[in-house]
């Protein structure tokens, strides 16, 4: 039992602690989450932590490897995440500036596309993710010797564990963001965390 239950715990603990701190991700799926818009939610979740198993998965198989060969590539997808990361912010915070200038309209499953796809370029174009799934995930799983699909298992639980339960738990928020200017406030974080990140892509951080 401790060899495939400790090393599954060990690997949740270290996915969830590398997950849990504010980053593009968790706060347009935050955002997503206090929005409540039924149908878009759990594909946002399912987008990104669908996204995080197939990252460790082929960490573990040593694609990070090939990652870390390959600088061009790695640096192609800063600038383009870090391109994306700025215009995002900027639209964040013209919200903040001018309430109600970027009213979601259409079908809902426009929406729904919409959502689903800002989900994966956040995730695809972050080489943030690449290095910690990929590289670091991937390695330490690969140290777990014969119990490293056990330990990898525990990081992709976490990361299910995390995306749901920041998804469908952003409607605790709801009341609180039924006054127009909670609305501002969260615009101005989202703003102020997508521009820093797309920055410091820039600048090579």
């Amino acid at each position: 039992m401790n060899t495939t239950l400790l090393p599954a715990l060990l690997g949740f603990g270290t996915g969830l602690a590398l997950i849990v701190a504010i980053g593009a991700q968790n706060a347009y799926v935050l955002r997503i989450g206090i929005e409540g818009r039924t149908g878009t939610v759990l594909p946002v979740v399912l987008v990104c932590a669908l996204s995080d198993a197939v990252l460790i998965t082929c960490g573990v198989l040593g694609v990070g490897a090939v990652v870390e060969a390959a600088p061009l590539a790695v640096h192609a997808v800063r600038l383009l995440g870090a391109g994306f990361l700025i215009v995002y912010g900027l639209l964040a915070a013209r919200r903040v500036l001018r309430p109600g200038a970027l009213v979601v309209s259409g079908p809902l499953r426009d929406g729904r596309r919409t959502a689903m796809v800002t989900a994966l370029v956040l995730t695809w174009l972050n080489p943030h993710v690449y290095l910690d799934t990929l590289v670091f995930l991937g390695s330490l799983a690969n140290q777990q010797g014969d119990a490293r699909w056990w330990w990898a298992s525990g990081a992709v639980a976490a990361s299910f564990t995390w995306f749901a339960g920041l998804g469908f738990g952003a409607r605790l928020l709801r009341p609180f963001f039924a006054r127009p200017g909670a609305w501002r406030v969260l615009d101005a974080l989202i703003a102020l965390v997508m521009l820093t990140l797309g920055v410091r892509l820039v600048l090579g951080a």
